[in-house]
Formats: C-alpha cells, structure tokens, sequence
C-alpha cells in the first residue's frame, strides 16, 4: 500500500462505526483525501483531540489507490486555531470557510491557491472583528479559485456586453448579471446588484487575501452582495452554509 504525506486544514471529522472515524483534509498538494482513523472513539487512542475540524495537521495514511479510502497512520498536529472555538460567531464562521471548500471541491484536485486562502482565511478569524465580513470575502475570493466565477462583463443570457447604466440583475442560476432586456423577459429567480455591489465583488475577486481586510461594505451593498453570494452558492451545490442566526441565536 502506497505510504501518503502531506500537510493540511481538517474540513470534517465524522463517526463511523462504533469507534473509527472518517476524517477529510484539504492538502495543498493533493486536493481534498479522506481517511480512516481507526479506533479514534476508544476512551485510550493515539489519536487524542488531533482529529477537530479546523485543525493544521501533517498526515500520514496508506492508500491503495487513489479513490480508496484511506487509513490514517499518523495525524501530528500543527496549528490548533483553539481560538476559533472559543467564540461561538468565529467558530460559525471558520465552520463557513471549511464547508465551502469541502462543497465546491472534489477528490484529488490540487489548489494551492485555495488552500493558501483557507489558511489565512482561519488565521483572520478573531472576536474583535467583522468576522460575517472576512467570509463574505473569502466565499468571493475562493470562488475566483475555481470554475464558478461569477461573470459580470456581460449578460449571462444573451452575451451582450454589460452596461452598468442600466437596471441590471444577478442569475444565480446563470452564475452572473442579466441585462434589463432579458431581465424583462424572465429567466427565473434574480436579484438586485447595484454597480456598487458589482465592482465590491470584482475587489474582492482580485485582491489577495492579505490585502482584503482594506474592503469594507455597509448598508444596501453589504446586503446585496450577501444575498447573491448566498443564493449563487446554494445554486452551484445545491446546500447552503451554516447561518450565522443559527449558530448564535
């Protein structure tokens, strides 16, 4: 059996029978893998807390091949993020980041970029923050990372270059602004982007992750851009995130 290492975020760890555990890692070099940590649950095992979502760890697992699941060997961790857990909004937050990855991701396929945001994007994440902000941002700059782009130069129905002048709307079904004409004609559910909100998005795309602190969005863009980006999300994986409402209410 092939010996693996690497280095990654834990993005879930879940039971699995009546003491093993399944645990999935996003890893710079080999995309999202998933092994068995056998015995995780006994009161006495190896692993002790090691296998906590948001976890930095260095991984070492057997696998056959690589659609099998594999065993996990050794689980050494790296970076706690404790912190994260210490306040319930940061904790929705980091729990935001890494279900986004594990959605829009699949199995063994590398993106170091994505990986670098999801690190920075966990080391971000502190109380004293807009936290519900730094995961707007990184859900639009993560998004720039893959096939799932929003396209606003032109309209996603017909083609037409945009024009930021006129009354425009957002597809989350098309995955980009409409222009007014096709607006008019229907093309299921769309949603007010103003041309604030637009160029809020396009920064946000661009930027590096280390610089997107310098954004801010407030009143009507904020709702806006969290609307769209939500119900795009929702659109491209058929689930939705974890609600901050839900988590501390």
């Amino acid at each position: 059996m092939p010996l693996v290492r690497t280095r990654g975020i834990i993005l879930r760890s879940l039971k699995w029978g009546d003491a093993d555990r399944i645990v999935t890692v996003y890893s710079p070099t080999l995309g999202k893998i998933r092994g068995a940590a056998r015995g995780a649950r006994r009161m006495k095992t190896r692993f002790g807390g090691v296998l906590e979502p948001f976890g930095l760890v260095d991984l070492t697992l057997f696998q056959k091949t690589p659609e099998a699941l594999g065993q996990i060997s050794q689980i050494d961790l790296v970076t706690s993020y404790s912190s994260i857990r210490e306040d319930l909004t940061v904790m929705t937050a980091a729990a935001r980041m890494v279900k986004m990855v594990e959605a829009i991701t699949v199995d063994r396929d590398p993106n170091p970029s994505m990986y670098a945001a999801l690190v920075h994007g966990l080391e971000s994440l502190r109380p004293d923050t807009d936290v519900a902000l730094t995961t707007l941002l990184f859900q639009i700059h993560v998004l720039g990372h893959t096939g799932f782009r929003p396209q606003f130069d032109s309209c996603t129905e017909c083609g037409t270059k945009a024009q930021p002048q006129r009354p425009q709307w957002f597809s989350p079904r098309l995955g980009g602004v409409v222009c007014h004409d096709c607006g008019q004609r229907g093309v299921g559910q769309m949603l007010s982007l103003s041309k604030g909100s637009v160029a809020f998005i396009e920064q946000a795309r661009r930027l590096s992750m280390s610089n997107l602190s310098r954004l801010k969005a407030m009143g009507s863009v904020r709702l806006e851009v969290e609307t769209a980006m939500e119900a795009y999300f929702y659109a491209v994986v058929g689930k939705s995130l974890p609600t901050f409402e839900q988590w501390v209410s």
